[in-house]
């Protein structure tokens, strides 16, 4: 028997979040809350793949604020303090004490921000393609591209921003998958102005202040990070230093060769069997 998926409607703070459980037949086991990443929604962790529920895990996916069905954030409070507010509110609603978190990119550090001010709460850890380099502020020209892309997307809908994410600087190789993606995604929004405002919102927010606060992560860690080629945008680098600051974190990266190899946080079966390790190595 296939596992039931369930909606399950979250109001944190005022804000309606949308969401989905998997509860697998039998036995309840660890649960896995997936987090997307900023102008992504709740299927772009593991791209719909539903190896975790065959698998025997309890899976619980939400849109962010502002993201995909869930309603608009006021005052532009698009901010980690209000997206680690949201995923402990899903947690609550979810009658869960303690989950595996697996975040991607901006749910990489909601997932942090939640497991550092509320360490109770987290069982285990998978931080996929981090991009936060607590050590430097976002400089102008970076925010200037985030605000960019804001402005295409409220002027210009869907076409406005595939034409500001400026498609000429991605390698030739990813150039027609990225497209395709990006025109999947930003499609997938009920309330694209919402995104608009995150995406100017989430690159001026920070989920914690210095990378030694890593240290404090008790719990089994994983970092998935993915190679420059493919995606420059979530540097190897930065996800190799968020595994060297977590206590015996694992580091996960696609093999070098051969060339325009997918990454691993692109593939969605590959992933889940990740997950799925991870997991299996939690303490109950």
């Amino acid at each position: 028997m296939a596992a039931q998926a369930t909606a399950l409607t979250v109001v944190s703070d005022g804000v309606e979040l949308s969401g989905e459980e998997s509860s697998p037949p039998g036995p309840e086991s660890r649960p896995i809350v997936l987090l997307h990443g900023l102008t992504a929604t709740r299927r772009y962790v593991v791209m719909g793949s539903r190896a975790l529920e065959r698998s025997g895990h309890r899976v619980i996916a939400y849109d962010a604020r502002g993201h995909g069905r869930s309603a608009p954030a006021p005052d532009r409070a698009y901010g980690y303090e209000h997206l680690a507010a949201d995923l402990d509110a899903v947690l609550d609603a979810a009658g869960i004490e303690r989950a595996v978190l697996a975040g991607a990119s901006m749910g990489a550090h909601t997932a942090l921000r939640l497991a550092l001010q509320a360490p109770e709460r987290v069982a285990g850890l998978a931080i996929i393609t981090p991009s936060y380099e607590p050590s430097r502020s976002r400089n102008a020209q970076e925010l200037a591209r985030w605000d960019a892309l804001a402005e295409g997307l409220r002027s210009g809908g869907v076409e406005g921003f595939v034409r500001a994410y400026d498609l000429d600087g991605v390698p030739e190789g990813w150039r027609a998958t990225i497209e395709t993606v990006l025109r999947q995604r930003l499609a997938a929004h009920e309330h694209p102005l919402a995104v608009a405002e995150a995406l100017e919102a989430v690159p001026r927010s920070r989920p914690f202040e210095d990378m030694a606060e890593l240290a404090a992560i008790e719990v089994p860690t994983v970092v998935v990070a993915s190679r420059d080629e493919a995606d420059p945008g979530h540097p190897l680098a930065v996800g190799e230093r968020y595994a060297r600051a977590i206590p015996g974190a694992e580091l996960v990266v696609e093999d070098a060769a051969p060339p325009a190899r997918s990454p691993i946080a692109w593939q969605g079966g590959r992933l889940s069997a990740v997950l799925a390790e991870l997991a299996s190595r939690v303490h109950p």
